[in-house]
């Protein structure tokens, strides 16, 4: 028997092979989806993971500074103090050829015991590198990607200004993790990043633990051992909450194609009942059908599997230029030299595209192999047995949405509880469409005679009648489409929320500052003098400083950013805890007080009255939080205080940026040309911005960050739109002996098609406008409780009316498009054909 029914199935997928060719197809795309992220997230971090390994060598601890570094004599006492393992090292960012890579300024005679590659070889390169100011080396491969050879003289480019550097010598090894990085002399690196007598941190091998002790007691305040793993792990972990949402829209993309995997397979089984009825009659056992239906799922998901690896390398090979760019502006450099595809990742493909087919394909199995042959041959005993089982879907779709509910509301930090009450609520929300598609067609079927004649009315009846049938095609279409809408409506509040924060603390008209993202090694300042030249203009009312530094701490890196404020400073900020802004800047002058960011508040679990110790210039000090503040610029976490505290407490007299408001009567345009015919006389560059360009400027990091979002969000439409198709033209095909009954009874065929392409429209309309509600529920668990315990942010809920059209729109077109071919076929069919008993 087991040749026949093989043989049967065969013939089945010849007849149909449409049907298996979507269904491949849907498998292919939830598959490559989350290979692509898993290899963009892979690859970035791995990238990340070798730089540090490579770079840190067989660094144990290193010593940490405040932001204004180290002072190089501390490296001189330490070799006079018998720590012989210990080498300088100066930092920074630097771009070549629109590239972004970590310059490392290196002591070469000190580097032995920790990074023997990172000196290249042991000829006259290295003396040049030490003897002639300007002169760096570059991995073999970067060097061969950016076209450049030895001693050939090129441009890098420090914060907006180039220098012109000469390449005298190239790194042959093998090391991947070199490929994001510049090596230079320490004197280089310091006149480029004008860090003299500064150090970014001293690398360190200790094993001893008297050693250690020693160490500290000889330390200055300020500077703090640390332990080099566990710095590069607390850098590290900045990035997880991006990834880990990346995997969750990557998993949600899965879950949808899970959605339309079973619809599939369950229209395949409806389709066969006749067909499994008369193998059952030639003697084929319950056990052997269920076998039979699971096996073909599972040649299903392999080859749709094995084709979504190979779909996921192609996508992935995009998608970690968006991860890459995305990580690179939010958290740290990051250079991807090569993919991560290694076996875990082919293993995890294969392994979640047949998981999921073969659970989805347990529903029908069951159906199958429950089914005796006469209610196989018998149409009417299954719609009966579906309408009996509709009411009791009901209760269990509120049973399953009233457990997501409360699993939204648990306790805690964790994502896997919100990940988990989403599921639940989609399946819940998934137990009520079909419910919703059969009232819906018993209320439509009087207008739809009314306006349409006999074939409206036998369109809304169809629906209600072959409910078992229709109603998984909708429930598959509102999953998709809600997918889709709930991502556009979070990405949307998002960028919402973060204009208006901006509208918030843009409050000055005009600000200056010097070039380059503050960041490891560019610290960059404004000209000594230039605050009181400007303050001095006669187009100028108000100025207020800001000094905006990274702050390494025990605990993870943070954003510091001391105010000197003015009138308007505590008008931009959006206090979500905390008294009023007057008395908090009273307080921030006169007290040792600090502002903190949301994420840092919900990191840290602190608020209003509660203390944060911090690493200063002067030891570790603990200070007393005033207020709580919305901001979406640090995903770390910002504190902000008062600058005199923070001349108190860290030797750092630098200002980086002013913000001036304009006098009364006073144009943008005019107080531009002053400040533009000041900054001709400076000798050293400045930034001049409008707070409109600024807020564009934001906006266009925002959209540049989303961009993976949004490819992720079109990829699963396309996993939807494939998967809708195949579910609505299986229902019209299936069909096809009722459609030549009406045909013999004397319908035409332009009646047929009409009814035909209304129906499919009717279970479009159906699902899209059920899709909206779970769309708007699926965005607030994102913005709620995902994102909230992603990365901290709070954020207002907006729905714009584009999202939920667009989604109505998807239904809409993948209906029409799935019943125009049926209505084609059908009314071009002679009815003899159909009414012929297989």
């Amino acid at each position: 028997m087991t040749g026949l029914p093989a043989r049967a199935l065969v013939r089945d997928h010849r007849r149909h092979p449409w049907n298996l060719v979507f269904a491949v197809l849907g498998v292919a795309l939830g598959v490559a989806i989350v290979v692509a992220v898993e290899i963009a997230n892979s690859s970035a971090s791995r990238a990340f993971e070798l730089s540090m390994e490579t770079i840190t060598g067989r660094t144990t601890h290193q010593l940490i500074g405040g932001p204004g570094g180290l002072d190089e004599g501390l490296y001189t006492r330490l070799r006079r103090e018998g720590f012989r393992d210990s080498a300088p090292v100066v930092e920074g960012h630097v771009r070549i050829q629109g590239e972004t890579f970590t310059l490392l300024g290196l002591e070469p005679f000190a580097e032995r015991p920790f990074r023997d590659h990172a000196v290249g070889g042991r000829d006259g390169r290295i003396n040049r590198l030490i003897t002639e100011p300007g002169t760096v080396m570059l991995a073999a491969p970067t060097a061969a990607r950016l076209g450049l050879a030895e001693d050939e003289t090129f441009f890098l480019t420090v914060g907006t200004t180039p220098h012109a550097v000469t390449l005298v010598g190239i790194v042959s090894t093998d090391e991947p993790g070199l490929g994001g990085y510049v090596l230079a002399d320490i004197a280089t690196a310091q006149d480029l990043f004008r860090r003299h007598g500064r150090l970014d941190r001293i690398d360190l091998i200790l094993t001893d633990e008297r050693q250690m002790a020693r160490l500290r007691e000889m330390l200055p305040p300020g500077v703090r051992l640390e332990a080099a793993e566990a710095r590069t792990r607390a850098t590290a972990e900045l990035s997880r909450a991006f990834h880990v949402n990346l995997l969750a829209m990557s998993l949600l993309a899965l879950l949808v194609g899970a959605f339309l995997i079973y619809n599939t397979l369950t229209f395949a089984v409806l389709r066969r009942r006749h067909l499994l009825g008369n193998l059952r009659m030639q003697g084929m056992t319950r056990a052997s059908v269920f076998g039979l239906i699971i096996a073909e799922a599972a040649l299903l998901g392999l080859v749709g599997s094995l084709l979504g690896l190979a779909a996921g390398v192609v996508i992935g090979q995009g998608l970690v230029q968006l991860v890459t760019r995305t990580v690179t502006d939010l958290y740290f450099v990051v250079t991807v030299t090569q993919l991560a595809l290694g076996p875990a990742v082919i293993l995890k493909g294969l392994l979640l595209g047949l998981g999921v087919t073969l659970i989805a394909a347990l529903g029908p199995a069951w159906e199958a192999a429950g089914v005796s042959p006469r209610e196989a041959l018998r149409r009417s005993g299954l719609e009966h047995r579906v309408r009996r089982v509709l009411p009791w879907l009901v209760p269990a779709g509120g049973l399953l949405m009233l457990a997501g509910f409360m699993l939204v509301d648990w306790p805690g930090q964790g994502l896997l509880p919100g990940f988990f009450a989403l599921f639940l609520l989609i399946l819940g929300y998934a137990c009520l469409i079909p419910p919703l598609v059969w009232l819906m067609a018993r209320l439509l079927s009087g207008p739809l005679g009314l306006g349409f004649g006999v074939p409206g009315r036998l369109a809304a009846r169809g629906i209600g009648a072959g409910i078992s049938r229709s109603g998984l095609a909708a429930t598959a279409l509102a999953i998709a489409v809600s997918a889709t809408v709930g991502v556009g409506i979070m990405v949307d509040s998002f960028r919402s929320s973060v204009g208006l924060w901006l509208g918030q603390t843009l409050q000055s008209d005009l600000y200056v500052s010097a070039p380059g993202r503050s960041g490891l090694g560019v610290n960059p300042v404004l000209p000594d003098d230039l605050p009181a030249r400007v303050a001095s203009l006669p187009s100028v009312a108000e100025l207020s400083t800001a000094r905006r530094v990274p702050l390494y701490t025990p605990r993870g890196p943070l954003e510091l950013m001391a105010i000197d404020p003015s009138v308007q400073t505590p008008d931009g900020y959006v206090y979500l805890e905390g008294a009023s802004p007057a008395r908090i800047w009273q307080r921030l002058a006169a007290e040792e007080v600090i502002l903190i960011s949301e994420p840092l508040a919900w990191r840290k679990g602190i608020g209003v009255g509660d203390s944060l110790a911090l690493p200063t210039d002067r030891g570790e000090r603990t200070f007393e939080v005033v207020g709580v503040v919305q901001d979406y610029s640090a995903a770390q976490g910002m504190v902000t205080l008062h600058r005199t505290l923070y001349d108190r407490y860290w030797d750092d007299p630098g200002v980086a940026a002013l913000r001036l408001s304009l006098a009364p009567g006073v144009s943008l345009e005019s107080g531009l040309s002053q400040l533009r015919a000041l900054a001709v006389t400076l000798d050293e560059p400045v930034l001049i911005t409008a707070a409109g360009e600024i807020h564009a400027q934001s906006m266009a990091i925002f959209d540049r960050t989303f961009a993976v979002t949004h490819v992720l969000r079109l990829l699963t439409v396309g996993v939807a739109f494939i998967g809708i198709l195949s579910a609505l033209m299986a229902l019209q095909l299936e069909r096809a002996r009722e459609h030549a009954v009406l045909r013999a009874t004397g319908m035409t065929p332009w009646q047929l098609g009409g009814m035909v392409t209304l129906q499919s429209l009717l279970l479009g309309l159906a699902a899209g406008l059920a899709a909206i509600p779970l769309g708007i529920l699926m965005s607030d668990v994102l913005i709620q409780v995902i994102n909230q315990r992603s990365f901290g942010w709070s954020m207002i809920r907006t729905l714009p009316p584009a999202v939920p059209g667009e989604g109505l729109l998807l239904a809409l077109t993948a209906s029409l498009l799935a019943g125009a071919y049926p209505g084609y076929r059908m009314a071009r069919v002679r009815p003899a054909e159909h009414l012929r008993e297989a």
